[in-house]
């Protein structure tokens, strides 16, 4: 796990406005001071970029040379189809014009993934869904949103789209809610570069084990990216990673590594009251610790447990690599 690396949401590094602090959090940031300010956190390699690009008119080329400036790659595009103008859905929308903006928002964040050399193009189609019971058709609903993401994966067949579901929020009800939900979408659509996005805070957020989930996802070969961070379970508060769950994000990182998966460990944490690079800091130190926990860990002697459904002994081998980890140097 050496050579293990990290990314973030570029979000990650900007301010931030809620129902409450109307005014922001902070003084507002553009895109290439975000990217300035995820340059000076040690260890990071990749970022996540919000399209359009926030804060400003700017072209690709000159947030290449802000990324350059920075030693930051893009490991993915994340289109912005959950604005005011898709309130009532992106792939869903009832207005047949709404949808087809939404279609081709995508598909000019396809070429800004391809100008960045990206690994994906996330899609996080966060108004898709609905609030009330009776609000809408539910087939229709579902159909829809395979035939959004497949379009958009058949046209483009040299790109990999990744879907990360979450439960709710915005939508009281979201129609890629959980991983199973997910996947059964993305096998429906049939597509070999259709896959998922497995946010750790997402999973446990929806009451899901998400060492579990990433577990079935990757025997489905569809787990193409994660986000990791933390919450209450009640809510996506997108804590810093580890603060809360940690041994149930280490089992997920156990996991990972169990199947040979070599994606980046990325972020998606909203620093809202904190200093945005000391907090990436810290969580990357935290993955870091968990990565030298990894290859501390007695596989033999976890599995034997295992085999036997022995929790206590599982767990204090799983404790004992991880806490020893932690308490160690993580670099």
């Amino acid at each position: 796990m050496t050579n293990q690396r990290f990314g973030a949401g570029i979000w990650h590094f900007a301010t931030y406005l809620d129902r409450y602090a109307t005014d922001g959090y902070g003084i507002p940031r553009n895109i290439i001071e975000a990217i300035d300010l995820a340059g000076q956190v040690k260890d990071l390699s990749v970022v996540d970029l919000n399209w359009p690009y926030f804060g400003g008119e700017y072209s690709d080329s000159q947030i290449k040379e802000a990324l350059d400036r920075n030693k930051l790659g893009v490991i993915g595009i994340t289109p912005e189809i959950y604005t005011r103008d898709f309130v009532k859905g992106a792939f869903t929308n009832p207005d047949a014009g709404i949808r087809r903006k939404a279609h081709e928002l995508i598909t000019a964040a396809c070429d800004v993934v391809r100008f960045h050399k990206a690994d994906y193009v996330k899609l996080w189609p966060g108004q898709d869904g609905w609030d009330y019971p009776f609000q809408v058709d539910y087939s229709t609903q579902w159909q829809r949103s395979l035939d959004g993401v497949g379009q958009l994966a058949s046209e483009n067949p040299d790109l990999k789209f990744v879907i990360e579901y979450k439960p709710r929020e915005p939508r009281v009800r979201m129609s890629f809610g959980s991983v199973a939900r997910t996947i059964l979408g993305i096998e429906k659509i049939g597509l070999p570069n259709v896959g998922i996005l497995l946010d750790f805070g997402h999973a446990i957020m929806g009451g899901e084990s998400a060492a579990d989930s990433a577990q079935l996802a990757i025997d489905h070969g569809r787990l193409f990216g994660m986000d990791v961070n933390d919450n209450y379970r009640s809510w996506d508060d997108d804590l810093v990673a580890g603060s809360l769950h940690p041994i149930e994000l280490f089992e997920f990182f156990y996991v990972l590594k169990k199947n040979n998966w070599n994606g980046v460990w990325q972020l998606d944490q909203f620093p809202f009251r904190e200093d945005s690079v000391a907090t990436a800091t810290h969580a990357i130190d935290f993955l870091k610790a968990a990565a030298k926990g990894l290859d501390r860990l007695d596989i033999d002697a976890l599995q034997e447990a295992q085999s036997r459904h022995d929790a206590i002994s599982a767990l204090k081998i799983a404790q004992k690599a991880l806490f020893g980890a932690l308490g160690g140097d993580a670099d």
